[in-house]
C-alpha cells in the first residue's frame, strides 16, 4: 500500500529575505565546484550552506561539512530565517519554463511517503553508488531532516488528481521565484482535509516510480534501519520521506541524456576504435580548432538522432565518431540474464558493449573512470579542457522503456535518466520528529 500524508514543511521566511531567488539553491548533484562558490557568495543563507556545504583541510570528524550543516540548520530555524507550518499541509509545486522555445509547465506536490524497503509500491530504474549514499547518509545524520525532495511518478491517465488540486488553490502562491534554471518555481500551502484524503485514497493502490533521487530514497531506507533501536514505532518520523509526486503523464516532464565523460588516460585510441568497429558502424569527422560549441553539440546531436537505430558519439579533442549498432542480437550474448526490454536500451549497450566488454571498466572501478554530465557542451568541452579524455553523448531514454524497466524490478545503469525540469532545492524542508508528521 501506498502511504502518504501532509507534513509541516518548513520554509524560508519571507518577511526574513527581501529575495527569497537569492537563498535558492540547485540540486546537490549538480552543483560543481565554480557553482558553490558562487552560491556561497551570492547569500549568507544560500541554501547551498546545508546541501553541499565547503570542505576545509582542517575540516576533523567533530567539525566537518556536516556537522556544520546542522549548526546552520539548526540556528537558521532559531532566528527564524526558516519557519515551519503550523498545521499538516501538503505544497503544491509548478515550474514554469521554456524548452526548445515552448513554453511548459509541470505540476506536482511535496507531501510525506511512507518508506518500502522492499520495493514492491515504490519502484526504482536505477542502480545505486555507494559514494554518493554515504554523503547524504552523513548529512540526514547530522540534521535529522530531509533538506531535498525526492522525484517520484504516478500513473494517472486522467489527471485526476492535479485537477482536483487545482480546484483547492489560490492563484497567488505561497513562494514564487526564478531557479538558477532562469525557470519559475512556485508552491502553495494546501490544508484542506477532503482534498488531502482524496490525494491518500487515489494513490493507495498505485505504484510509484523513482524519478529523481534513487541515492537518497535508499538513504533514507538505510537511516531508518538505523534508527528502529531507537524508535520501535512502525510510524516514526523516520519511516517516512519528503518527496514530489507528479503524473508520469504531465506534459511539462521531459527526459534528457546524460553524457559519459572517460577518465583514461592511457587509452590506446587506435585500437580502441578498432575494437568499436567490431560491434558498430563508425564515421569519423574532424573537428575544426575554431569550436562553438554550441553549434557543434547540436550537430552532433542531431547526427546521432534515431527512432530506430541504437546510436552514439564518441568525441576527442581533435575528432568525434558516430556509432551506430550493427546488430541487437550482440546483446543476448552479453547480457543473457537480462530482459528484451533492457537488453535494448541504448543506455545498456553503451555500458555492456563499450564500457565492460572492450574498456573493462567493473562496476567496482566505474566510479574512478565514468563521471557524468547533462549539458551538451559539458560533453565537449570538458574533454577540451583536458578534464577528460574523450566523452560519450548519447539519446534520452524514453519514459516507457523506465517504466517497463522498473515493473520488471530490474535497474538501468547509474544516471540512465534525467528529467526535465529538475526541482529547486530551498523551496521546502522536513525535520524528522514526531509532531513534524
Amino acid at each position: 500500500m501506498v502511504d502518504v500524508t501532509p507534513l509541516k514543511g518548513i520554509t524560508y521566511n519571507k518577511e526574513k529575505i527581501d529575495h527569497l531567488d537569492d537563498v535558492m539553491s540547485p540540486p546537490y548533484d549538480i552543483i560543481s565546484s565554480e557553482m558553490q562558490e558562487t552560491l556561497y557568495q551570492k547569500h549568507p543563507y544560500n541554501f547551498v550552506r546545508l546541501i553541499l556545504g565547503k570542505k576545509t583541510e582542517q575540516d576533523t570528524e567533530k567539525n566537518n561539512r556536516y556537522t556544520r550543516a546542522q549548526k546552520q540548520f539548526n540556528k537558521w530555524l532559531q532566528e527564524s530565517i526558516l519557519i515551519g507550518s503550523d498545521e499538516p499541509s501538503i505544497f503544491p509545486y509548478k515550474i514554469d519554463y521554456k524548452m526548445n522555445e515552448s513554453s511548459r509547465t509541470m505540476s506536482g506536490f511535496f507531501i510525506l511517503l511512507k518508506l518500502d524497503p522492499s520495493y514492491k509500491k515504490v519502484k526504482a530504474h536505477e542502480k545505486t553508488l555507494s559514494k554518493p549514499k554515504a554523503d547524504r547518509l552523513n548529512l540526514m545524520r547530522a540534521c535529522q531532516a530531509n533538506l531535498e525532495p525526492i522525484q517520484l511518478l504516478y500513473i494517472d491517465e486522467q489527471n485526476e488528481i492535479q485537477k482536483k488540486i487545482e480546484e483547492n488553490i489560490q492563484d497567488k502562491p505561497y513562494i514564487s521565484v526564478k531557479g538558477y534554471d532562469t525557470f519559475i518555481h512556485s508552491i502553495w500551502k494546501l490544508t484542506d482535509d477532503e482534498t488531502i484524503n482524496y490525494i491518500k485514497k487515489k494513490l493507495k493502490d498505485e505504484i510509484l516510480f523513482i524519478a529523481d533521487g534513487h541515492h537518497r530514497y535508499q538513504t533514507a531506507v538505510n537511516f531508518a534501519e538505523e534508527m528502529k533501536s531507537k524508535h520501535d514505532s512502525n510510524n516514526s518520523a523516520y519511516n517516512y520521506r519528503m518527496v514530489i509526486l507528479a503524473n508520469m503523464f504531465d506534459e511539462g516532464l521531459a527526459i534528457l541524456p546524460t553524457h559519459r565523460l572517460m577518465h583514461l588516460p592511457h587509452l590506446n585510441r587506435t585500437k580502441f576504435i578498432e575494437q568499436v568497429k567490431k560491434y558498430f558502424m563508425v564515421k569519423k569527422y574532424q573537428i575544426e580548432n575554431n569550436k562553438n560549441y554550441t553549434e557543434l553539440s547540436e550537430n552532433i546531436k542531431n547526427q546521432i538522432k534515431t527512432d530506430s537505430n541504437h546510436k552514439f558519439a564518441l568525441y576527442f579533442k581533435d575528432s568525434y565518431f558516430v556509432l551506430t549498432l550493427k546488430d541487437e542480437k550482440t546483446m543476448n550474448q552479453l547480457a543473457t540474464n537480462r530482459s528484451e526490454t533492457w537488453r535494448t536500451l541504448d543506455v545498456s549497450i553503451l555500458h555492456k558493449i563499450i564500457i565492460e566488454n572492450i574498456l573493462n571498466i567493473t562496476q567496482d572501478s566505474l566510479e574512478d573512470h565514468v563521471k557524468y554530465t547533462r549539458e551538451d557542451t559539458e560533453a565537449l568541452q570538458f574533454v577540451d579542457e583536458g578534464r577528460f579524455d574523450f566523452s560519450i553523448l548519447m539519446n534520452a531514454t524514453k519514459i516507457d522503456e523506465l517504466k517497463t524497466i522498473a515493473e520488471a524490478g530490474e535497474h538501468m545503469p547509474q544516471k540512465s535518466t534525467y528529467f526535465l525540469p529538475k526541482m529547486l532545492s530551498g523551496l521546502v524542508m522536513y525535520k524528522m520528529n514526531e509532531k513534524s508528521v
